[in-house]
């Protein structure tokens, strides 16, 4: 049978393993999945919807049999009723990215983002942060002009005067922080934890148990080979834009990678009270059609095998 795993720059722990040659040393037959290359649908207007690509992709013929991505993603797609279930999540990344403006703009805090143009990668991690910090200040989803980016389209769009707000994230902050001076209206961290997540189709679990405890156990071995060598993990990402056609930092993707936390956990009561509010905040604001019970995508063996790998690992 063969295994396909889907991967992207933006999951670092996935994007090192398909370069690593850890997993096809565990499973006889893997499939690397590029989101990238897969045909990519009409983006969802950020003011009424969420994109389900992630999930989607999950059911689909073509698709993948395991991800990783941020926050939002599955909640997504438990709300359109994909039968997905939690693998694991890494530690909190609250230094990841936050919410800015331009010193300049006047807007000190996000209670002042009512009728403003904001920035998100929508239906990643992004949208949780703006809409939590939102519901912070006594705002609804409807209160402000959400506009929908991609990391390196946010960041130039907020300095030319295009967006007054951006949800950015590293290395492409760095960039943006080097050009001018910002403000900061809230940082991440007493928004939510904000980790890396892992997940994949409860039937793939519960018929193939050897195959995701070796995807599981390649990660932590991948991940801690990430800690511990973090400026070559950030070649791949280098060399991996500099082959589309692009360019990338090295220093930038190597701090990146040093600030970011390593290592595949379980699942967590804490991480499942942020999905939940996540869910229900969303369709509370018109971007779900229902909310859902996170609790009800967890398989307990799943967080053994987890932590059993995990203390290996160590």
């Amino acid at each position: 049978m063969t295994i396909r795993v889907g991967y992207f720059p933006h999951n670092n722990s996935l994007f090192v393993l398909r370069h690593r040659g850890i997993l096809e040393r565990r499973v006889p037959e893997v499939e690397w999945v590029d989101l990238r290359d897969l045909p990519q649908p009409e983006r969802v207007d950020p003011t009424t919807g969420l994109p389900s690509l992630h999930s989607d992709w999950l059911f689909t013929e073509g698709g993948y049999d395991f991800i990783g991505t941020g926050f939002t993603p599955p909640v997504t797609g438990l709300a359109n009723g994909r039968d997905l279930v939690y693998v694991g999540i890494s530690g909190p990344r609250v230094e990841n990215g936050r919410l800015v403006a331009k010193a300049d703009s006047g807007i000190r805090t996000p209670a002042d983002l009512k009728g403003k143009r904001v920035g998100i990668a929508h239906g990643s991690w992004q949208t949780t942060l703006l809409l939590f910090a939102l519901d912070r200040a006594g705002l609804r989803w409807s209160d402000v002009e959400p506009i929908d980016t991609d990391v390196r389209d946010g960041g130039a769009a907020l300095l030319d005067g295009s967006l007054d707000a951006w949800v950015g994230a590293y290395p492409g902050l760095t960039a943006v922080e080097t050009a001018t001076e910002l403000h900061t209206l809230v940082d991440t961290e007493p928004l939510f934890s904000h980790p890396s997540l892992w997940f994949t189709r409860r039937d793939f679990a519960e018929r193939n148990r050897a195959a995701l405890e070796a995807i599981v156990a390649a990660l932590q071995e991948s991940d801690a080979w990430i800690t511990a060598n973090p400026r070559a993990a950030a070649q791949y990402f280098v060399d991996d834009a500099i082959a589309r056609g692009g360019s990338a930092d090295l220093d930038a993707w190597e701090a990146a990678l040093r600030g970011r936390p390593f290592g595949v956990r379980p699942v967590t009561d804490a991480f499942l009270d942020e999905q939940q509010r996540a869910a229900d905040l969303l369709a509370a604001n018109g971007l779900l059609p229902r909310t859902v019970r996170v609790r009800d995508a967890v398989l307990p063996w799943i967080g053994e095998v987890v932590a059993e790998t995990e203390a290996a690992a160590v």
